[in-house]
């Protein structure tokens, strides 16, 4: 994590000739306090320790609702959290009022502290915090400021540390272990790997935004059959067809929107692991992205990132109550056993039941989303897959964004395409439900350039 921290510092060492910063709300900010920033740090140390996609949006949500409720404290256009989170409420013992601090050194000191807090390896972010702490010593910040920063911040994780602990997370553990159940139909592990499934008690855990898990029940899903002129076999002589003509713009869209946290390569007699990051991260990146390019204020940049965090967190929600409960056998499982048994996908199987797409319903609540805050036809170019081995996309749109990465699983092989479209119908009703949840709340789209 230093060596991350490191490179960042780096670059943006050449701002530090800036000059101090007020602390009344203003459109223009140094970079070095840029939200996605810590959000970097964050999933640095996620990627570090393997979180599954459903967990690590869960940390998003709640390491971003700190930064929130400060810059509210701030800024009276923006509404209460608890006008649009469910059950929260807030601590009335939080009162940074009379505090002499800047609020938005608070608000990014918090996004790191609360995932100190609640990462199992949130240590790591002790160096982040330090090396952004020192930073600010370098451009003037003056040590009373800094200190009281630092100390709202902190006030600010408590509070939603508490309140994530209510959320049933810690009572996971002490819930019935899965065991694949018996039966042609369901879904059982695939290779290389053959991990036990993730999270299948995840629809337990509250949500923030929807009213329940099972709210966007999709659609009932075709009858799983062997027969070859069945509906079902149909399906995954689909994606088995599709698999040997693919395009090498297909093949570069499924790769782009890989997002498996633990991808397994193998040569010979040896495995070899690649960590990346997952599909809430990679709509973590492209929200603060899409915030820096259209010259977003620091105030509003906090807000997207919220509602993107927590629109994430109930997206998978959503996702994974449908999973377990239909627990459809997966395309590279049914072809290898009555099509093809030495068929492979494009991309790893993911290790947890098929239906619906999580990424389908993910991406396209995520655009609902950010179509709403940031606007329709909003053209940006995605670098977010860089580091992990894929090349930069250009979208015409949030839309274009999340009708590629649906697809994507169909390319990939790791889906059939009426997982799909149920995922995307699923992503869209969730979607507009947030939406209207957010407005009646008092949130507007953001100003932007």
């Amino acid at each position: 994590m230093k060596t991350c921290y490191k490179y960042l510092l780096i670059l943006l060492c050449t701002l530090i000739t800036l000059p101090g910063f007020a602390q009344k709300n203003t459109d223009t900010y140094p970079d070095y306090l840029q939200p996605d920033h810590a959000i970097f740090a964050v999933t640095m140390v996620m990627i570090h320790d393997v979180t599954s996609p459903p967990v690590a949006a869960r940390y998003y949500a709640y390491c971003m609702l700190g930064a929130y409720n400060i810059v509210k404290a701030h800024n009276e256009a923006i509404p209460a959290l608890q006008s649009f989170i469910n059950n929260y409420t807030p601590d009335r013992g939080l009162d940074t009022a009379n505090l002499k601090y800047d609020y938005r050194i608070a608000a990014y000191y918090s996004i790191m502290e609360t995932a100190r807090q609640l990462l199992p390896s949130g240590f790591m972010l002790k160096d982040d915090e330090d090396s952004f702490v020192e930073l600010l010593k370098k451009t003037g910040i003056k040590k009373d400021v800094l200190d009281n920063s630092i100390k709202a911040a902190k006030l600010a994780t408590v509070d939603i540390v508490n309140f994530s602990k209510t959320d049933h997370y810690n009572k996971l553990s002490t819930l019935r272990r899965y065991t694949p159940l018996k039966g042609d139909a369901y879904w059982y592990p695939t290779p290389p790997g053959y991990f036990e499934a993730v999270e299948p008690n995840w629809k337990t855990i509250r949500t923030v935004l929807i009213d329940s898990s099972s709210q966007f029940k999709p659609a009932t899903l075709t009858p799983f059959s062997k027969d070859t002129a069945s509906a079902f076999y149909k399906h995954a002589k689909d994606v088995y067809e599709a698999s040997k003509h693919l395009t090498t713009e297909q093949i570069n869209n499924a790769l782009f929107w890989d997002c498996n946290p633990f991808a397994i390569t193998t040569s010979g007699h040896m495995s070899i692991g690649f960590k990346k990051i997952t599909p809430g991260g990679h709509w973590m990146n492209v929200a603060g992205l899409v915030c820096k390019q259209a010259h977003v204020s620091f105030d509003q940049t906090v807000v997207v990132l919220t509602l993107e965090g927590c629109t994430l967190m109930d997206a998978f929600i959503s996702s994974w109550d449908e999973k377990y409960r239909s627990n459809r056998i997966r395309p590279e499982t049914y072809i290898n056993r009555y099509i093809d048994i030495k068929w492979q996908p494009i991309l790893q199987t993911p290790p947890f039941p098929e239906y619906t797409s999580a990424h389908s319903v993910i991406s396209t609540a995520s655009a609902q989303l950010l179509t709403y805050l940031i606007g329709d036809n909003f053209a940006y170019t995605d670098v977010t897959e860089i580091p992990f081995g894929s090349s930069e996309r250009s979208f015409k749109s949030f839309a274009d964004a999340s009708a590629q990465a649906a697809l994507s699983r169909f390319y990939g092989g790791i889906h059939y395409m009426e997982s799909v479209n149920s995922g995307v119908t699923e992503g869209n009703k969730l979607g507009d439900y947030v939406v209207a949840k957010i407005k009646k709340a008092g949130i507007l789209p953001v100003q932007h350039n």
